[in-house]
């Protein structure tokens, strides 16, 4: 079912006036219109009409924010001793906290994911992130080593900021991509230049003004909104810029790869992925049916961790599907803010469109539409929650990340755990995987066998600021979360000195 509500009509004035007033990019301290004085329009996905315009910021405004950041780095920031660093994180993430009647619905209302998602789940996320890596910025410590060499020797290693880094968010979990970057970066005493997807930047800058408020020095974060085109690709290659990260799709991730070549600056993305879903026979059916749907409906099927390949055993494999094209089916669509919409819109024209056409493609290939099959309704860019089987390996639906609330099942007859894991890791990514089964020695077997970065058992999509996330393959460079996410901000510099 879809309803067409008109979104605005569930916004609090205060988010109205915010969402639809005067923006500007956060460079310097300062709240600057683009050079260009060019302006992007920002869209309501539920409705395709234009809610916001901010500054499409290009090459001088990039030039701009990375001075504003280089300065801050050789200034107040890199000179703050940990611990004060460590409060000003932690006061940004209790404002965080503290503004999410504000920060939920800009959330929803320019990504268009439930309300209930974002204020429930993606904004206490980002703050949490922000207090997880509060407490590690009093702890990178170096090292001590016991030097073979004859002689006296005092020899040590210690942990220092990369610089000054660029960062290039998604659309679809806009505040939490930006915590996952921002605030490690914090922690290290780096400095940023952030660039907001151009489809999700009003949050964004809300959040500068909430660093402003927490009393980060100024150029510590700047925030230029713009075409990836335009401003990630300055940024990509711009020379001053000591460490770039990205999360996005793998052929930009490997635009972004070449551009950085030009002063080797250190490079991580988080890129695509292509996630199996493995029901084994003695999968609890309930439980499986459950975590699939979720796997692949959650967020309009707009994540890189989504099970978008339904490996089911036949044994139990018509009584999943039967399940999960039941909750497919009952789920209703409407605008992110309507607080009784299950599934929002994808996030525009341009990914409705390649949606449609890739499940167009294996229907033409011969794959059968279990349930869903295309667009919802005629206004908006809402995709009917969709299951296709009959698939085959060399079909674009099972080769090409979707990103989009559909999933390829496949039935398999035996349990030889070594053949099902060759059909799982035949894809050129490696991102995240998930295997439903009461056994546990085969869940431990089979979760060694996957080529990903995560393999979840009988849960998909689980993240925790304490787990490192990243790919294996296409999907990407490096780790997010957790500790190992300190290293894609610090360098490692040794100390050796002969004792006299």
């Amino acid at each position: 079912m879809t309803a067409h509500i008109d979104a605005s009509k569930f916004l609090d004035p205060r988010v109205a006036a915010f969402v639809s007033g005067r923006h500007a990019m956060l460079i310097g301290g300062q709240w600057l219109p683009a050079a260009s004085g060019r302006t992007l329009d920002v869209l309501d996905p539920s409705s395709g009409k234009v809610i916001a315009a901010v500054p499409a910021g290009e090459g001088a405004d990039v030039d701009l924010a990375v001075k504003a950041a280089r300065k801050a780095f050789s200034g107040p920031w890199s000179s703050m001793v940990p611990a004060e660093r460590a409060k000003l994180i932690w006061r940004l993430a209790d404002l965080i906290e503290q503004h999410v009647d504000m920060l939920g619905p800009i959330n929803s209302y320019e990504c268009g994911k439930p309300i209930g998602d974002s204020r429930n789940g993606e904004v206490p996320f980002t703050a949490e992130t922000f207090r997880y890596y509060a407490g590690w910025a009093t702890k990178l410590n170096g090292e001590s080593m016991t030097i073979n060499a004859p002689g006296d020797w005092h020899a040590y290693t210690r942990r220092e900021p990369v610089g000054v880094v660029g960062q290039i968010i998604p659309w679809n979990f806009p505040l939490a991509m930006l915590a996952w970057k921002v605030a490690p970066a914090l922690a290290t005493g780096c400095t940023i230049v952030l660039k907001p997807a151009e489809q999700t930047p009003i949050g964004a800058l809300y959040f500068g003004k909430l660093v402003e408020e927490a009393g980060i020095p100024e150029g510590v974060v700047n925030i230029v909104t713009g075409f990836g085109e335009a401003a990630g690709a300055a940024m990509s290659g711009h020379p001053d810029i000591d460490k770039i990260a990205f999360t996005g799709s793998t052929e930009v991730g490997k635009m972004i790869a070449r551009a950085a070549t030009g002063n080797l600056k250190k490079v991580s993305l988080e890129l695509g992925g292509k996630a199996p879903t493995i029901v084994l026979a003695d999968a609890d059916v309930e439980m499986a049916v459950a975590g699939a749907s979720s796997a692949a409906f959650f967020n309009a099927g707009q994540s890189c961790g989504a099970g978008t390949r339904f490996f089911v055993h036949r044994k139990i494999y018509d009584k999943v599907m039967a399940g999960v094209a039941e909750r497919a089916e009952k789920l209703r669509l409407g605008p992110g803010l309507d607080p009784s919409s299950e599934l929002g819109p994808v996030v525009s024209q341009q990914q409705m469109e390649r949606i449609t056409r890739l499940i167009c493609e294996g229907k033409s290939s011969g794959a059968e539409i279990v349930t869903g099959g295309g667009r919802a309704g005629d206004t908006g860019y809402f995709v009917k929650p969709t299951i296709i089987s009959n698939t085959t390996r060399d079909m674009s639906v099972i080769r090409e990340e979707i990103f989009g609330p559909v999933a390829c099942a496949m039935p398999f007859d035996d349990e030889d755990l070594d053949a099902l894991a060759r059909d799982a890791n035949d894809t050129e990514y490696g991102l995240a995987a998930s295997i439903w089964t009461n056994n546990l020695g085969a869940a431990h077997r089979l979760a060694a066998k996957i080529k990903s970065g995560t393999v979840w058992i009988n849960c998909h999509n689980f993240n925790d600021v304490t787990m490192p996330f990243g790919g294996f393959k296409q999907s990407g460079w490096g780790r997010e979360l957790g500790a190992q996410a300190l290293d894609l901000y610090t360098q490692t510099k040794t100390v050796a000195i002969r004792l006299p």
